[in-house]
């Protein structure tokens, strides 16, 4: 295998062809077959979710205009999506519209709630804002009652961002309430040197717990939940970093429990995404420059810098692989590896021309 680059992997132009393709009346497609969508899986506000973010972080690239039809339809989905006794949102929907249960999961709730704080803070059109904003406080009830710990991460950081868009006093409170549960759940095992985890495996999206603790500690002006979520985020870069440097995520195909070994493969594209949206969390926080170069070692994943020595991302195409097999890429090409894959490509765009580089290579 190639040594890893030492110079950073190369940025693209925005590219929106793929996720187009995966666009539906509805909202974004699951699932491809290759790369064509696959109705048969129908959407889910998972996706949705994470779509609306980057139709908001491309439109401070490509302007408004190019994607405001799709903010739309986004934003429809999840006001559809939306339970009204109950205050959560439903997970899956079929080709034709039909709700597919009646209650969707924590996960979902809490993306759908993040996915509504970046339109409260990015979007251009006052309307959306306010859209955003309606159905984000709609949402805030229920999620004071979420205790699964992605979930609690994801409306941590929904809170944060709606509090900096101007979000009232229950936003503030709902952050209070599930920051205090986010650090009860690390308190007992923070300090340990070799398992600093509140769960007993390692299992997906593992650098968005970090990435809250680090948001919520410099959100409330705690240095010691800021450094904690240093201290697991450098820990999670230490055991998915291989021998020839390059990021080596926690497959999916057994995961990491504690004491055992990590499972190698599919290795999946959100692993990278969350990993690039923690280290700049880090940075922003005022962390050092090796939070920069973990940071480019998980964007570089996508585009050849890891154990199989192929690009997962299309960058021509706008899409990506749905992860790396034992026999290498899977040839499918479905939302959330492309969602992953322009997240992060977006945020490592912003992140190069911002002020928090040249911090950390000070």
């Amino acid at each position: 295998m190639p040594e890893p680059s030492t110079s950073p992997a190369p940025l693209y132009p925005v590219n929106r062809r793929h996720l187009d393709t995966l666009s539906g009346e509805l909202g974004v497609w699951q699932h491809a077959t290759l790369d064509r969508p696959d109705s048969a899986f129908g959407y889910c506000t998972d996706d949705v979710s994470r779509a609306l973010t980057v139709d908001l972080l491309q439109s401070s690239v490509i302007g408004w205009t190019a994607v405001a039809p799709s903010v739309g339809r986004h934003l429809r989905f999840l006001e559809e999506a939306a339970t009204k006794q109950e205050r959560r949102f439903r997970n899956f929907r079929a080709a034709d519209g039909t709700w597919l249960e009646g209650e969707g999961s924590e996960d979902s709730h809490g993306r759908a709630m993040l996915g509504l704080s970046e339109a409260m803070a990015k979007a251009a059109d006052p309307s959306v804002r306010e859209a955003a904003r309606r159905l984000f406080d709609h949402g805030l009830p229920a999620a004071r009652d979420i205790d699964c710990p992605r979930a609690m991460a994801s409306l941590v950081i929904a809170c944060d961002r709606a509090i900096e868009a101007g979000a009232g006093a229950s936003a503030e409170a709902t952050f209070d309430v599930l920051t205090e549960r986010l650090a009860a759940a690390f308190g007992p095992v923070l300090d340990s040197p070799d398992w600093p985890w509140p769960e007993a495996v390692l299992t997906y999206e593992n650098a968005l717990l970090p990435r809250a603790l680090i948001v919520a500690g410099q959100r409330a002006g705690v240095a010691s939940m800021t450094n904690g979520g240093l201290r697991v985020l450098d820990w999670l870069i230490g055991i998915q970093t291989s021998p020839g440097g390059d990021f080596s995520p926690v497959g999916n195909d057994g995961w990491l429990p504690r004491g055992g070994d990590k499972g190698r493969f599919d290795q999946q594209p959100i692993e990278a995404m969350a990993l690039v949206l923690a280290s700049v969390a880090a940075l922003e926080a005022g962390a050092g420059e090796r939070f920069l170069r973990s940071a480019e070692m998980a964007y570089a994943w996508f585009l050849g810098g890891n154990d199989a020595g192929l690009p997962v991302a299309i960058p021509e195409e706008g899409s990506c692989h749905d992860g790396i097999t034992p026999g290498g890429v899977n040839g499918n090409q479905g939302a959330e590896s492309t969602i992953a894959w322009l997240t992060a490509l977006e945020h490592m765009r912003a992140t190069r021309t911002a002020g928090a580089i040249d911090g950390a290579r000070s």
